[in-house]
């Protein structure tokens, strides 16, 4: 119970209704005590809050790939935050509260140079994934010096194997060691590639997934 000193005008030490009263330094004060919510998790703020946590737990597995391809959109924010950004927007679906990522939206890099040309991937060697491609380096402005960026993840371990600064564009394939903890594992695997200056990258492209030998 609050106790009203010197009157009405005077000062107030504890609570009165929804009124608050204290001194501070010999300073008396008054405030309002703030109305309670009555339901702080709405069903908006919990989806919201479900498709910001899928998206970034899939982005933080990814970082690596992500700093050098989202390289071009770190304008006032992070690589990181500009991917958050962009994947939230485009690529998360399914119904609450089970939301999904599409991999194939879910670009982990974004950029102008010429990208991949028939890439494919094979999981059937125990401990390796490879990658292939075909060879535009005479198309665009793709370049044979341009390097290949793979990666390889693994939803269930929250993480990933890449490779960033990988074979030539012209060599066109590109072998992945995968920990032997990845056998009979799900992953999801993507590729794109980076100009040899790094300062140009290509849309990176979602070649499927596969289970781990």
């Amino acid at each position: 119970m609050g106790k009203i000193s010197q009157g009405i005008l005077g000062g107030l030490s504890g609570k009165v209704g929804n009124v608050i009263g204290g001194s501070w330094k010999g300073i008396d004060y008054l405030r309002i005590k703030p109305s309670s919510v009555a339901n702080p998790r709405t069903e908006g703020q919990v989806n919201q809050r479900n498709k910001f946590t899928i998206t970034l737990e899939y982005l933080q597995a990814n970082k690596g790939f992500i700093k050098i391809g989202y390289k071009a959109f770190a304008t006032k924010k992070t690589e990181f935050n500009a991917a958050m950004s962009y994947v939230l927007n485009n690529a998360v679906g399914g119904a609450a509260p089970n939301f999904t990522i599409d991999y194939s939206l879910a670009l982990l890099s974004r950029g102008s140079l010429s990208g991949v040309l028939n890439g494919t991937t094979d999981l059937t060697t125990p401990g390796q994934v490879s990658f292939d491609w075909d060879d535009n380096s005479a198309e665009g402005n793709a370049n044979v010096t341009d390097k290949a960026m793979v990666l390889v993840y693994n939803p269930s371990k929250k993480e990933s194997i890449s490779i960033l600064d990988g074979a030539d564009r012209t060599v066109g394939s590109q072998v992945v060691t995968i920990p032997n903890t990845y056998a009979g594992d799900t992953v999801e695997l993507f590729m794109a590639f980076v100009s040899a200056d790094g300062s140009l990258v290509s849309n990176s492209v979602y070649l499927g997934s596969g289970t781990a030998a």
